[in-house]
Formats: C-alpha cells, sequence, structure tokens
C-alpha cells in the first residue's frame, strides 16, 4: 500500500491489527497464568435463521500463516502505541521474534468448512502453546471474530434464500434443478471493500454457481482450489441501454441480440418504459430474432414495486411469446425468454415474489434473482450474536473456568464455561460439550493451524458438498 506522507508506517504490521485495549491486557490476566481457551460461537438465531453454515476462516489462517514478527515491527509498533496512550507488552513479542522466529505460537481447531450447525455451537477454538504467549488467543480475536462472523453469516444467509428458493421451484416446476443459477450475486459494488465483497461473494458460492463478483472467484482459486466456483453472462446496465437516448433503445435491443447470437444474454429494459419494452420491442419488433436465438434472452425489471412488476412482466411476455403448462399445473414461459429480478432484493422479498408468481400460477422456473448489498453488505455481527470469549485459563498447574453471566442480559450473553468442544449426539445433532467430557476422537473441531503452519486444508467442492449434498457435481 502507497502511503502519501513520509514517515509513513506499515500497514501490513500485524501487531496492529487489535482492538487498541487489548495492548494492555497481558498484565491484567491472574499472575501464574500459561495458557488461555478461548472459542467462537454464534450465540443465536436471525429472524427464523438459526442454522449456521461455517465458512471462512481457512482466508484468516493462510494470513496467519504467511506471519512473520520481526524486530522492525516490534520496534515500529511500540513507540507509536504509547503515543496512543498504550504500552505494547514487549517480552511477549519479543518471545514470538526470538523463540518462534516469528511465528504465531497458537493452536487453532475448528469444525470443517461447510459445516451446518445450530446456534450456540461453537465453531472454532484457539490455545496459546507457548505459556508466555497466554495473552495471544485474546489478542487475535479481532481478526478472529472478523474472519469468521461475516463469511458464516453471509453463506447462512444464501443458504436460507436458495432454500426457500428451491423448495417452491420443486412444487412449481416438478423439480430444483437449476436452482444454482437462480439466486445471482450483485453486491460487489454495495460491499464496504473489495476484499469484504471477495470474501462475501466467495461465501455465497457455496450455495450458489452465479455471480458478478469476480473477485470471489480469485479468492476461490487462492484459498481453496476451485478451477471456477462460478459463473455469468453477457448483460446490459443502464449507460449503454440509453448511449443512443430513448428513440434509440430499440437499436441498442437489437445489437445487443447480432453480438451474442447464441447463449443466454440479459437485458435491463426499464430504462424509459418497461411494458413497451416488452411489449413493443421485445415482443413485436425482435420477436422473431428473440425466437431464432441459439440461446436464452434474460429480461430484467428494475424499477417499481417487484411484487406487482414481477408478474406483470412475465405475463406480458407469456402473452407475446406462449408458455407451457408444468406437470404441476404452473404457467412456464417459452425456453427463449426467462426473467431476472435485481431490485429490492432481498431475502424476505424474494420469497414475497414467489408467493405472488404462485398464487398467479407461475412457475418459480421463470424467474431468477440478483442480490446485491442484501446479500453481502447489510449483515453485520449481530445478526448471530457472533462472539468469541475465554472459556478457561491454566495457572498454577490447574486449568480454571472463565464465564460471565451478566445479570442485566437475562441470560442472553451468558458465556461458556472451561475448555469448549463440540461432539454429535447418536441422533446426528451438534452439542457443544466440554473438552475433557467428549471421548476420545469424538470432538468435531479438528486442528486447522498450529504454531504458524496451516493444517487440514480444504477445498471447495468439499466444502459445497457439506452444505448441499448431491447437488454440486
Amino acid at each position: 500500500m502507497t502511503a502519501l506522507f513520509v514517515d509513513a508506517l506499515n500497514a501490513q504490521n500485524p501487531i496492529f491489527d487489535t482492538d487498541s485495549y487489548k495492548y494492555s491486557h497481558a498484565s491484567q490476566y491472574p499472575a501464574g497464568t500459561e495458557y488461555v481457551s478461548s472459542y467462537i460461537e454464534p450465540r443465536r438465531g436471525w429472524d427464523g435463521i438459526d442454522q449456521v453454515v461455517f465458512f471462512g476462516l481457512q482466508i484468516e489462517l493462510a494470513k496467519l500463516a504467511d506471519i512473520r514478527i520481526t524486530q522492525a515491527m516490534v520496534d515500529e509498533a511500540a513507540p507509536f502505541l504509547k503515543a496512543h496512550g498504550l504500552d505494547l507488552y514487549l517480552p511477549g513479542w519479543q518471545q514470538i521474534v526470538d523463540a518462534h522466529k516469528g511465528r504465531l505460537p497458537v493452536l487453532i481447531e475448528a469444525l470443517p468448512e461447510g459445516t451446518i450447525a445450530p446456534v450456540s455451537i461453537p465453531q472454532m477454538r484457539i490455545q496459546n502453546t507457548d505459556p508466555a504467549c497466554y495473552w495471544l488467543p485474546s489478542f487475535l480475536e479481532t481478526r478472529l471474530l472478523r474472519a469468521v462472523w461475516y463469511p458464516s453469516t453471509v453463506a447462512s444467509l444464501s443458504r436460507y434464500v436458495m432454500g426457500e428458493i428451491r423448495k417452491r421451484l420443486t412444487i412449481t416446476d416438478g423439480s430444483d434443478a437449476g436452482a444454482e443459477f437462480k439466486l445471482h450475486d450483485f453486491g460487489a459494488r454495495g460491499a464496504s471493500s473489495g476484499e469484504s465483497a471477495a470474501i462475501g461473494g466467495l461465501a455465497h458460492l457455496v450455495n450458489s454457481m452465479g455471480t458478478d463478483t469476480a473477485m470471489a472467484l480469485v479468492y476461490a482459486r487462492n484459498f481453496y482450489g476451485a478451477e471456477m466456483a462460478g459463473f455469468s453472462i453477457p448483460a446490459t446496465e443502464h449507460s449503454t441501454m440509453t448511449a443512443l437516448g430513448e428513440e434509440g433503445e430499440l437499436a441498442q435491443m437489437r445489437a445487443l441480440l447480432d453480438n451474442n447470437p447464441t447463449g443466454l444474454v440479459a437485458c435491463v429494459s426499464d430504462s424509459y418504459d418497461m411494458m413497451r419494452a416488452v411489449n413493443d420491442y421485445w415482443g413485436d419488433a425482435l420477436r422473431d430474432e428473440v425466437l431464432a436465438r441459439d440461446g436464452v434472452l434474460v429480461v430484467r425489471p428494475d424499477s417499481g414495486d417487484p411484487i406487482q412488476i414481477v408478474p406483470d412482466v412475465i405475463e406480458a411476455l407469456m402473452a407475446k411469446f406462449g408458455y407451457s403448462t408444468t406437470a404441476q399445473g404452473y404457467r412456464l414461459l417459452n425456453d427463449k425468454v426467462r426473467v431476472i429480478q435485481g431490485d429490492g432484493v432481498n431475502r424476505f422479498s424474494i420469497v414475497e415474489i414467489m408467493e405472488v408468481m404462485m398464487k398467479r400460477g407461475l412457475a418459480i422456473g421463470n424467474i431468477a434473482f440478483g442480490m446485491g448489498a442484501g446479500l453481502l453488505q447489510k449483515v453485520d455481527r449481530d445478526c448471530f450474536s457472533y462472539s468469541m470469549k475465554a472459556s478457561a485459563l491454566f495457572r498454577n498447574g490447574d486449568w480454571h473456568d472463565v464465564y460471565k453471566d451478566p445479570i442485566t442480559a437475562s441470560g442472553a450473553k451468558t458465556s461458556k464455561r472451561g475448555r469448549q468442544g463440540v461432539m454429535r449426539t447418536d441422533s446426528g445433532a451438534f452439542v457443544a460439550r466440554r473438552l475433557e467430557n467428549i471421548p476420545k476422537g469424538a470432538e468435531a473441531l479438528q486442528a486447522v493451524f498450529r504454531d504458524g503452519e496451516l493444517l487440514n486444508i480444504q477445498t471447495f467442492p468439499e466444502i459445497r458438498a457439506r452444505v448441499w449434498p448431491n447437488h454440486f457435481a
């Protein structure tokens, strides 16, 4: 990262990547503390979603494996933090530099990525491996919690919506074939950063194969070994459809078809008059060309109330291009034409649109959805009340429980006690247990990082198979 001023700091110095108050914590632990065990969990459900997809930790582990704390980093951070009002714990950081050659002496254990578990089940556990670095697990909370809550929340949201689509697609069309292209990621421009778009977009691809977030595909290959995790198609935007003015819109539509004689192509059609575009342009002037193509035209409404616009547009297209009736009794557009809705789309409106379509006898196979900020940006840590808490300290030769139970929270923020583990019951359900109470070989949390090295690297196909068995080849 290029700095604009002299005396710039190293923005990649890992010592700076924490909450400021954590610099003061090394001296706050009881005398004799040698090890700290902490865990991450989603504490509660989110508006009807109480199953959480664990995903994204491996991206952060790859970054942690690259970290080498140097003397220069320590020497840079200490005076800067002093000016900030805090003292860097020099003995601990010097131990990392001298004894560990800059690698982070921690053990991280986690559920396999793609695991679906109820809320209140720990997804990750961390403990220091060097007793001189007892303060390190909590120091890493900032980046570890950030690395887990965001992609897991997006993946869980996306899975929920995909489940709603698959359920209704089966009802109206007889199967959920093709569902993996029914929810498309339009969220890159609405994300808080390029990296947020990449990570969130990748989390969506756990459930789908439709995306316009190209960086998500880069992360899929770089961190999970996916050759190509998602796909897109040629599509217009308003800047291209209005380039010749209102009188030239039809010409732009014709050029789109001429330039793309085969395959799927999408066209935003509301630049001036949506129903004119459907009835006069696509359904009349260009009808023969649309029907003659070796491919599918996807018409995109982009304004108005989607609850009304979507079924109106589908029915108008049916009047021009015809339709068939599924074995389940729902009308399905001519195979040459489909619709995608990308405006006003969130997990609630998608269900409302589909319900209205079904009431009007329209198959879900007619529609795909493009989800933007509602997918990648309108989420936060509080959606599932994600938290990382210390639950046990080893001091003076014994493990001691650590927990909080604030009376004012009425149990909502009570944390777990003791070293936390996870196991499956005989019925297959995940349950949280104290580590010492889990039978040997039954622990679900697996070692994924130890002392600067990645362990048990997982691939994208493996993760998809856990989330959607038998749905991704």
